[in-house]
Parts: structure tokens; sequence; C-alpha cells
């Protein structure tokens, strides 16, 4: 049971947005920090931590790559981390055929490759000292097939499902694998996803500071998942009995290049 003794965790794509606020969840429950992402913006958020107390370290790093992690693994230097939220992660708007193959592969090796490498380092080190706690941020556009958001919908589909048998796959151990399955929220993610010309991108979302919220305490609490926000659990559970291609066509509606102007 993680109690008031010195914690460590270890909080990826942490420089904005629903990683930064993780991050500040975790500084606010005494954990101490090592907080990463591949921008410069990453020491400000640390600097912004520092202020609830503790220690923050930070990692520069592409967790796209392999190297990325294996830096990011070095700097965890042999520590006991008690908690791992894994949340780096990048979108990628337009139709699938009209984009560079580059940044495709990018949002593939991101969301997946380098967040799957990362958990499989980190967690052989929990089951070891037999405990600790990982949060993945999935999110609920892994419900429905993601039209104009194709590989990125793709890659929240596979989060979501690894998250679930990484978890049964350690029932019999104290350590715990939480789901986070936000909806739309307001971060950086659709402008550098390319998507402010779309109904999704410039409609109203979700607080990160809630969603955020949400996440640590079901992690904290040893829960499979959470869809964060009322709207984002009724679109949830709706995915799950309208049929693909009727979700494809509504996706169209929301994420097409254009439907801001609609």
């Amino acid at each position: 049971m993680l109690d008031n003794q010195s914690k460590f965790a270890v909080v990826t794509g942490a420089s904005t947005g629903i990683g930064l606020e993780l991050a500040r969840e975790c500084a606010k429950h005494k954990f101490d920090l090592l907080i990463v992402a591949n921008e410069t913006e990453i020491n400000s958020a640390a600097d912004e931590l520092r202020r609830e107390g503790g220690t923050v370290e930070t990692v520069q790093a592409d967790l796209a790559t392999l190297e990325g992690v294996d830096e990011l693994y070095k700097k965890i230097n042999g520590r006991r981390v008690d908690a791992l939220l894994a949340n780096a992660g990048r979108g990628l708007g337009n139709a699938f055929l009209d984009q560079d193959f580059k940044d495709a592969r990018y949002v593939l090796d991101t969301n997946v490759t380098g967040t799957i490498y990362l958990i499989h380092k980190v967690g052989r080190d929990m089951r070891a000292q037999g405990e600790g706690r990982i949060l993945i941020t999935g999110s609920i556009a892994g419900f429905m097939p993601g039209s104009y958001q194709a590989v990125y919908n793709g890659t929240k589909a596979f989060l979501d499902s690894f998250s679930y048998a990484l978890r049964e796959e350690l029932k019999d151990t104290h350590v715990t694998v939480t789901c986070l399955m936000p909806g739309a929220t307001e971060t950086e993610f659709f402008r550098r996803a390319d998507m402010m010309d779309t109904k999704v991108g410039t409609d109203k979302k979700d607080d990160p500071v809630e969603v955020a919220k949400n996440g640590f305490e079901a992690m904290m609490k040893g829960e499979g998942g959470v869809v964060s926000g009322l709207h984002n659990k009724v679109q949830a559970a709706a995915a799950h009995v309208v049929p693909a291609e009727t979700l494809a066509k509504q996706h169209s509606k929301m994420a097409a290049p254009g439907t801001a102007k609609r």
C-alpha cells in the first residue's frame, strides 16, 4: 500500500494538458516526480510543479523512439517507481491517404511502441518489487472508427485493449493497471494534430484538470478504467451498440477538414 512514505512517480507527456495535470495531482499527493516530454516546455512545467513541494526532475526525450525511452529509463536509475503515468501521445488529423506517412508513423511510434516499451521495462520492475500502479491514457476515441483520425483512433483502441489485457495478466500481483479514457479535452492536442478547422477542434471541450483528477483517483483506487465526463460515458456506451459504419460517418462530421465552418 502507498502511504506517507516517500513515493516516486514517472509521468510522460507532462509538459502541458492532461499530462501536466496528472503530474500536478501526483505532486499534491506528495509524490516525488520525474516528468518527461519532447518539448522544452517540460522545464517550465517543472517550475510550476515545484511550487507544490517535493522533488521534480525532468527529461526531454522523444518517446517515439526506443532510444528516448532508454534515456528516460536511465534517468530512473534503478529507483523504485511507485506510479507510472503513461500519458505521452500524438494526434493527426486529415484523411489517411492525404497524410505524410512519416507523420502517421510518428503517431504509431509515440502512442503504441514507445508506450508499451516503457511499460514493459517499468512494469517488470514493479512486478519484481511487488507493488506499483500504472495509468495508461487511452481514449473514448478507441471505441469508434476515427474517420479523418484513423491512425490516432486505432492507436487508442490498441491502448484501451492493452490496458485491460495487462491488468488481467497482473491480477495475482500487487501491480494495478488503470486506463484513463477521456473525450475531447482542452489541450494543445488539436492544434498539434492540425485539426483547428474541424468541429471537434473548435467545439467546447473538457477541462484537463477534471480529467486528470478522475484518472489519478481511479489509479490510486486500483480501478480498471475510467471514462471521464458524463457525456463521454454516454458516447462510450452508445459506441458498443451503434454499427461501426454509422460511427465512422458520425466521426466524419466532427473530424473532417472544414467542418468547423458548417
